[in-house]
């Protein structure tokens, strides 16, 4: 930091302002995955069985990121009600985590497991 004449505030030096950071497609891929388990967890209270751990892949084309998230999801329920709370959770921590904007979340049922089904 380079102190200004006159003595006030410290300004940043030229080198403090430099620089990018860039964020690996495995992390949005880990906080858009325990998003998603996170907004079904409610879904599988009192079922003998529980859904594999949602699949996960991003594509990061400039400033956005794109979200694909293959899930299992308990049947019979509220399937669409379901796949908007993974989007709209998905969405919500990958900005509040990284500041990045998601430009689509794809969220694709890849299996149904019905009630009682072990």
């Amino acid at each position: 930091m380079t102190p200004p004449a006159g003595g006030g505030a410290a300004l940043p030096s030229r080198a403090a302002t430099r620089g990018r950071l860039r964020i690996a497609d495995r992390v949005y891929a880990r906080i858009a995955a325990a998003a998603a388990r996170e907004a079904l967890a409610t879904a599988w209270v009192g079922r003998a069985a529980t859904g594999k751990p949602p699949t996960v892949s991003v594509h990061v084309p400039g400033s956005t990121v794109t979200v694909r998230v293959g899930v299992e999801l308990p049947f019979p329920a509220d399937l669409g009600a379901l796949a908007r709370g993974v989007r709209e959770r998905v969405a919500a921590q990958v900005l509040e985590l990284t500041g990045t904007r998601v430009s689509e979340v794809v969220v694709v049922v890849e299996k149904l497991i019905a009630r009682g089904a072990s």
